[in-house]
């Protein structure tokens, strides 16, 4: 396979797909909403078109017009031409049979786009047969295939993007799949009928680095062994740049920029594209002096010590107890942000909520800020808690929306302070405001505010006790990459401001080198390697913490296809 990822788009060829000056317009309860706005474009056969920007910028709009899935509010026009169609002029019943066999989708979260109570191949089958499928021996179409050939067709499928033992397992249902192999299956689903042109809707955002790297290798295999056209929508820009041909960068429904992929990294046009770039956190800039952080990290008070740790939850319903965690033994000082990774399933953020007593602690030692929590009382750790702060992954999930604002950010206060109305709110302001948030936001509900001020608001909440411990989980998985940055600096200065310890859990590492003093690397549920995060992530010891951080694409092209191989020659490619 090829190198160079300007290499499929070096010779012209006619587009797959040829969007001209496309609106759509969204009918709302406040007036029309023009969500894109003159957007022109193409695919070229065999090209990775990247279509970045941040949430609101049209791009998901954009991609869902390529194959009619706009709701009945939104009305469009312009053209979006497939194999000679105009997909914004089609019938409902051309928009059938356009859609499985000349273009498909890839939906970003796989758990939703499966049937849970129906086999995978039966899913795969029920899409080929609804088509009058291809007639491999001379091209017509027009015949119907059988269950039996249909239930073939969904083996190759299987077989075609890497699903092991797929003769036995098309018969397998959603839940007995990784979060890897369900993509992989929907992917397989789009292929079926072979479409020339996959649309990905953010296809990796929520599989960990290295089953991420797995999808990208098969997307790019479709790309160079199969010709398949793929648009990629994303705000990953590591994932733009492994694997993109050419990139459209789109801001408040216009696109602003267009280039070859090579060309966009090392000399953006645009003042909004250099600001994306410049946003993206990128491994290896780890400020932090390692003598610094090694005094802090043995000098400081111990507010956190996990000595062989387990945690195990226990069998229902016949089946085995499962133990999450394992032997386990890390400390966390004052005024240190110990940073925990790995994949899915390592245990991690079954540490974080046994740490703040969400989870039980069953075995070795768990001591937090001297209480222990191995066999502890609520009632003996109640008096604790207002000395720990929690930052959760979804704010919009943590935060109940009937409540406005101020009344969530409030909580604690009313918990654990005996403070009167005027009290609690100049204590909400001045907590909202430290957040860089205006105090009057206090009178919003949640859904009036976007991720990002969500994000802020669920830190100030965490941090209205002024507490010792602070514990993230992935507080910036879901936000766009500007907002991730910007809430990052706000977490970092917070931090350095106020002098509170933090646990920050997440699977991307290049967040956690940007704000971790002290890194530790799950995996199966022990703690395979810890020190200074500069050293951890620069020059790792471990077999897995190489495997992950080899696994995760940086954004620069070229610096990636380099990457790309030494992560080939590490897994014996």
């Amino acid at each position: 396979m090829s190198e160079d990822l300007g290499a499929a788009s070096a010779a012209p060829s006619s587009p797959v797909l040829d969007i001209e000056d496309l609106e759509v317009t969204f009918a709302t309860d406040a007036g029309p909403v023009r969500a894109v706005r003159g957007v022109s474009l193409d695919v070229r056969a065999g090209e990775v078109l990247a279509i970045v920007g941040e949430s609101g910028s049209g791009k998901t709009v954009t991609a869902k017009t390529i194959l009619g899935l706009l709701p009945e509010t939104a009305t469009s026009s312009g053209a979006v031409v497939i194999n000679g169609h105009n997909v914004v002029s089609l019938s409902a019943s051309k928009l059938r049979e356009l859609r499985g066999r000349d273009v498909a989708m890839v939906f970003q979260e796989p758990s939703t786009a499966l049937n849970p109570v129906f086999t995978v191949g039966w899913q795969i089958a029920e899409g080929i047969r609804a088509h009058r499928a291809r007639d491999d021996a001379d091209g017509r179409r027009g015949r119907r295939i059988s269950r039996k050939e249909a239930k073939e067709r969904a083996v190759e499928a299987l077989r075609k993007v890497g699903i092991p033992d797929p003769d036995e397992r098309v018969d397998y249902y959603p839940h007995q799949f990784s979060g890897g192999q369900k993509q992989r299956v929907v992917i397989a689903a789009a292929l079926a009928l072979d479409p020339e042109l996959i649309v990905a809707d953010e296809p990796t955002t929520a599989l960990d680095v290295t089953v991420q790297a797995e999808i990208l290798e098969l997307l790019r295999d479709l790309r160079d062994l199969y010709g398949t056209s793929i648009v990629l929508i994303t705000h990953n820009m590591g994932v733009v740049a492994d694997l993109a041909d050419r990139v459209v960068v789109m801001y408040d429904g216009e696109v602003v920029e267009e280039a070859p992929v090579r060309t966009l990294f090392a000399s953006p046009r645009e003042d909004y594209t250099r600001r994306l770039l410049d946003a993206v956190p990128h491994l290896g800039r780890h400020s932090a002096s390692q003598g610094a952080v090694e005094r802090l990290h043995q000098d400081a008070e111990v507010l956190v010590r996990a000595d062989r740790l387990d945690i195990t939850y226990p069998g229902r319903l016949g089946t085995p107890p499962f133990r999450a965690v394992q032997d386990v033994s890390f400390t966390v000082s004052a005024g240190e942000v110990f940073g925990l990774v790995g994949e899915s399933g390592s245990g991690k953020t079954t540490i974080g909520r046994a740490i703040v007593g969400l989870s039980r602690a069953t075995g070795g030692s768990l001591q937090v800020l001297g209480h222990e929590m191995v066999g502890f009382r609520e009632r003996e750790f109640r008096p604790v808690r207002k000395d720990i702060g929690f930052v959760f992954q979804d704010p919009a999930a943590s935060f109940n929306p009937q409540l406005t604002i101020g009344e969530c950010v409030a909580e604690p206060l009313a918990v654990h302070m005996d403070l009167g109305a005027v009290q609690v709110r100049r204590r909400v302001g001045e907590l909202l405001e430290s957040v860089q948030l205006p105090a009057s936001y206090a009178a919003r509900y949640p859904h009036e505010l976007s991720g990002g001020q969500r994000q802020r608001a669920s830190l100030a909440r965490a941090l209205a006790l002024e507490p010792k411990l602070l514990v993230a989980d992935e507080p910036t998985s879901a936000l766009d990459v500007s907002v991730q940055a910007k809430v990052l600096e706000l977490f970092r200065d917070i931090q350095a401001e106020l002098g509170f310890a933090a646990l920050f859990i997440s699977h991307d590492l290049a967040v956690v080198d940007q704000l971790s003093h002290w890194v530790g690397v799950l995996y199966k549920g022990r703690l395979v390697e810890q020190g200074v995060g500069s050293r951890v992530m620069g020059s790792p010891e471990h077999d897995y913490t190489k495997r992950l951080i080899a696994s995760l694409p940086v954004p620069d092209p070229v610096e990636q296809a380099e990457r790309r191989k030494a992560h080939r020659a590490l897994l014996g490619d």
